[in-house]
């Protein structure tokens, strides 16, 4: 299984300049090789390679590898963004958004993270050094530090590329670990039902709710100074404003990182798998009020899946994907479905044979009997190779 870590660089003040010219003098490439590709409507690897390598190699001092990583770069933003719309995660044909992303070309923030292979980067894992290409000249024995776990992993299973990128001032690397995968779990004792939501962020089958009462207060005032700080429109707003979404993001991550290691530790420890709904498109198949779609599409419910996911596939815990349609209306006991059913967003009542209960509790129990039957037929969930930072 193949998992990313990120490591942090602790460069000097002169070898800081030297990596940021690098970032920049690559995006700066990277921009030009997309505005070609969107005109000429040339995406491939290959194609795009003999229209763009020599000039991006002599106009901005890049090496050969740093060239070829660049067009490549471009073309994998393209390939993400026909992936993004094809799942319908950009709207319609022809819609506001739609157009945003197709009409122009690509663009690339001048401290966009670049790719780094290992004719770029070598790894000294013992000394914690790299030495690392940049525009002006090799760093050589350039330390880094981690996570003692997360580094003796490094040292382990490393494979591939790495990624460098800088955030608030710091440099980090980002390395992909080939990391052995136990094996599967062939016959889990049923499985737990996860309901996500926004009063709970996730509700399992088994009892446990993860409460987002709290944490909805905090987005809101999150979302209320981040509305007054776009208002006011000053510098110092809008670097106040680029610090604020940063730390909304650590603290998204860290939670959808606490509730994904509850779940799947309970699904080891009881020897289950884990249904999850499959919300691929959700957001185009979704028909939500203005406030509604603030509230429900500003959590990160895709990293919480993918999370649980790749956490569950590190111990081999089976995890399948059910579809969401009718689960919040489906009865978990005789499985009559009705829209009044519903009654409000807490409760639920069956019109058909009475039975009572949360309406997150009922949900996450329809989830799981979807995800018996979906095993039993041998539909398992492939989970995604590459995942999130850890």
């Amino acid at each position: 299984m193949k998992i990313v870590v990120r490591v942090k660089l602790l460069p000097t003040q002169e070898q800081a300049s030297a990596l940021q010219a690098t970032l920049h003098a690559c995006n700066q490439a990277a921009n030009h090789v997309s505005a070609i590709a969107h005109t000429t409507g040339t995406k491939q690897n290959r194609a795009l390679r003999a229209e763009t390598y020599t000039h991006v190699k002599s106009n901005w001092g890049l090496g050969a590898q740093a060239a070829q990583h660049v067009i490549k770069k471009t073309c994998d933003a393209y390939a993400a963004l026909k992936g993004s719309i094809k799942a319908g995660n950009l709207g319609r044909p022809g819609s506001k958004r739609h157009k945003a992303a197709t009409g122009k070309p690509i663009t690339f923030r001048p401290h966009a993270a670049q790719p780094y292979d290992d004719r770029m980067l070598s790894w000294q894992t013992e000394q914690r050094t790299v030495s690392i290409w940049t525009t002006k000249g090799r760093l050589k024995h350039l330390p880094f530090t981690g996570d003692d776990h997360q580094l003796q992993l490094l040292a382990q299973y490393r494979q591939g590329e790495s990624d460098l990128l800088t955030q608030g001032g710091q440099w980090y690397l980002l390395a992909t670990l080939d990391v052995p995968e136990a094996p599967q779990n062939p016959h889990p004792h049923g499985f737990i039902g996860v309901d996500l939501g926004i009063a709970n962020i996730a509700t399992t089958s088994t009892g446990h709710r993860h409460s987002g009462r709290k944490l909805n207060r905090t987005r809101e005032n999150d979302r209320n100074l981040r509305t007054r700080l776009q208002h006011k429109g000053t510098r110092s707003a809008k670097r106040r404003a680029k610090r604020h979404a940063g730390k909304e993001a650590r603290r998204t991550r860290d939670i959808n990182h606490k509730i994904s290691k509850h779940i799947v530790a309970e699904a080891q420890r009881t020897g289950r798998g884990i249904a999850l709904e499959d919300l691929s498109g959700i957001r185009e198949r979704a028909r939500l009020k203005k406030p509604q779609r603030v509230t429900i599409n500003s959590w990160a419910f895709g990293q919480l899946g993918a999370f649980i996911e790749y956490k569950a596939r590190r111990v081999g815990v089976p995890v399948v994907h059910v579809t969401p349609a009718y689960t919040s209306q489906e009865c978990s006991h005789c499985h009559h479905i009705d829209k009044r059913n519903r009654p409000n967003q807490a409760e639920f009542t069956c019109r058909n044979c009475g039975f009572v209960e949360h309406a997150d509790l009922n949900a996450s129990h329809v989830i799981a009997a979807r995800g018996w039957w979906t095993w039993v037929c041998g539909a398992e969930s492939q989970v995604p190779a590459l995942t999130l930072v850890v």
